[in-house]
Order: C-alpha cells, then sequence, then structure tokens
C-alpha cells in the first residue's frame, strides 16, 4: 500500500510537471529568442527527473534543493529576458508555475527552507520585472500557495509519522509489561500452590498437636523450612527428580543450597529437563556435606555449576560453615547444550 501510494504520487507529479515543459514548448516561438527558452526546458525537466527519481529517499539531497534552487534562478532570469514585462506574455511564462511545482516538489522533500527561498526569489523578481500588480495575474502568488501547503503537509505528516513511532512503542512496552505481569502471577500461583502442598499437612499437623512436636517431627519441620526456600531461591533449578534428590541428601545430613540467578531462564522443556536431570544424578552421586548448585552467567557455555565440600569437621558442616578442612569433593560444569558432555 505505502509503495503503491508512492508511485501514485510520483506519478501525478511527473504528469504535472511535464504538462509545464507542454506549455513551455508551445509558447517558444513568443519570446524574441528561442534559445533560452530551450534550455529553460531542459533544465526544468532534468531537475523534476532527478526530483522525482522512484528510488530517492524521502529526503532530499542538499546538494539536490540547492541545484533546484539555481534552476528556479535561472528560469525566470533566462526567460524574462527574452519578453516584455509590461504586456501580457500568456503561456509564455510557464516557467512560473514550472518554479512553483518544483519547489514544491522539494517542499514534500523536506527542503522547505530552500523551498521558500526559491519563491522568494521569484517573487522579488516578478516584483522587478514587472510589477506587483503581476503577481497575482501571472500566478506567483498561487505558486507561493502550493508550497505553503506542501511545507505544512510535510510538516503535519513528519508529526503523525513520529506519533505512531510513539505510539508503537507505547504499545510494545504496555504489551511487554502485561506479558512481565503476567508471568509473575502464572509464577507466583504456582510457587503458592506447591508451597501449600508440601506445607499445609505439617501446618495441620502442628495444629492438631497444640504445638508439642516430637523431635523427628521437628526435623521434618527443618527439612520442609528447606524445601520451601528452595523454590524461592531454587526457582528453575527444581523439578521433582531434583527435589527428591536434594530431599535425601538433607536427611542424610547433607547441607544442599539452590541458588536460581536467572542464567537458564532461557531454557525451556526438554532441554530444560535434561540439565536439570543431570543435576539431580550428581546430587545423587556425591557423598559431599555440603552441596551448592548455582546457575552460571548469561551468555556462559555452562548452564549449572555444582560444586560439593567434604569436610572433617562435622559440627561445622552442621552448623553451614566452610571449615579449614573442608575439600572439594565435587566439582561438576552442566552444559547448556543437551548433548554435550558434562566436565568434572
Amino acid at each position: 500500500m505505502i509503495k503503491l501510494s508512492r508511485s501514485l504520487i510520483l506519478g501525478l507529479a511527473a504528469l504535472f510537471s511535464a504538462y509545464h515543459v507542454v506549455l513551455g514548448i508551445y509558447s517558444i516561438r513568443v519570446p524574441e529568442s528561442q534559445f533560452p527558452a530551450a534550455a529553460c526546458i531542459v533544465l526544468y525537466a532534468i531537475a523534476t527527473v532527478m526530483s522525482l527519481w522512484p528510488t530517492s529517499p524521502t529526503k532530499m539531497p542538499l546538494w539536490l534543493g540547492v541545484f533546484n534552487v539555481a534552476v528556479c534562478v535561472a528560469l525566470p532570469l533566462l526567460i524574462s529576458s527574452q519578453l516584455d514585462g509590461s504586456v501580457y506574455n500568456g503561456y509564455a511564462t510557464w516557467y512560473v508555475a514550472a518554479v512553483g511545482t518544483l519547489m514544491t516538489i522539494t517542499a514534500t522533500r523536506k527542503r522547505q527552507l530552500l523551498a521558500w527561498i526559491g519563491i522568494g526569489f521569484l517573487v522579488v523578481h516578478t516584483v522587478v520585472w514587472a510589477g506587483a500588480g503581476s503577481l497575482a495575474s501571472m500566478g506567483v502568488i498561487g505558486s507561493a500557495v502550493w508550497v505553503g501547503a506542501a511545507a505544512l503537509l510535510s510538516h503535519a505528516l513528519t508529526k503523525a509519522s513520529r506519533d505512531v513511532r510513539q505510539y508503537a512503542y507505547a504499545e510494545r512496552e504496555a504489551t511487554e509489561w502485561q506479558a512481565a505481569q503476567d508471568a509473575h502471577f502464572s509464577e507466583r500461583q504456582l510457587r503458592l500452590a506447591h508451597t501449600n502442598r508440601l506445607a499445609a499437612p505439617m501446618l495441620r499437623r502442628i495444629i492438631d498437636m497444640g504445638g508439642e512436636l516430637t523431635a523427628m517431627q521437628r526435623q521434618e519441620c527443618r527439612y520442609l523450612e528447606a524445601a520451601i526456600r528452595d523454590e524461592i531461591r531454587g526457582r528453575k533449578l527444581l523439578n521433582d527428580a531434583v527435589r527428591d534428590q536434594v530431599m535425601a541428601a538433607r536427611r542424610r545430613g547433607a547441607i544442599v543450597t539452590l541458588l536460581d540467578e536467572g542464567g537458564i531462564d532461557d531454557l525451556e522443556g526438554e532441554e530444560l529437563e535434561i540439565v536439570l536431570n543431570k543435576l539431580a544424578a550428581a546430587i545423587q552421586r556425591t557423598g559431599a556435606d555440603k552441596i551448592i548448585a548455582r546457575t552460571a552467567a548469561d551468555g556462559s557455555r555452562t548452564a549449572i555449576t555444582v560444586v560439593g565440600l567434604s569436610s572433617a569437621d562435622t559440627s561445622a558442616s552442621a552448623l553451614g560453615q566452610d571449615s579449614l578442612d573442608d575439600e572439594v569433593d565435587l566439582w561438576l560444569e552442566i552444559p547448556r547444550q543437551p548433548g554435550s558432555v558434562p566436565s568434572y
């Protein structure tokens, strides 16, 4: 549609400009010498073709705008030098409408200042050559009105195009914001529902027993608290396999920390499941006292880094502190690519 509209406008402008060329040829015998008029016809045709070239950008190049102004200066000077300004010359003053058309094209192509300079010279020349009364009869006022209308229309279209881009940008931002809010809401609902499934049975048991829990039940509450913490801090590091192995590691006395810092947010579906199943297998294999699983930085080929630390100081390990005797029992980098081999 845009291409069709541009072609239509260029076609109409070309036909209108060709009409002035026809008038120039028709009245070429009126001037005393035909050579200046013929040169002006050729010069005007060249300027019009360059100004209406189909593949040219919307904004006219500066050099072309200056060339058009030079043509609009040359046409009145050359043709009027062979005419008598005190009499009616008929179509021999075709250059007035030609200058108006060429400057209208220049104004439409976002060179309004140059267009007004060309029209201004035409007005001054006409007043000096034929008097102020000839401005209306020769069509100079009409040419100036056309340039003014083109300048206003070009400004309005530019503003409308800018407003459309701003509105499109605002709409895109609003859509992205709404999508993010919906995603956050769904994520919260999912986490709350899972947390409720985890905590509800234990909370009901605490209520039924009036808060008097056995040592084993208290330990189960600690495991439950850690599992809920995983849901908050672990986020996409969790699937059923990872949850089972993390709980099994905690039951044997290990401290497990899961930290999702957004490095695997782009992984989805089967690709994510492969990575998480490798994490679950790594937790199952290690006998480390302290296990830390953290997502890698954005842009890294590694998806998850797993570190397992073993310590002879079991009391320090139980408190979640690294002792001086901590040794690396496991170092695993799980790659992002499903077919890659993890590095230990």
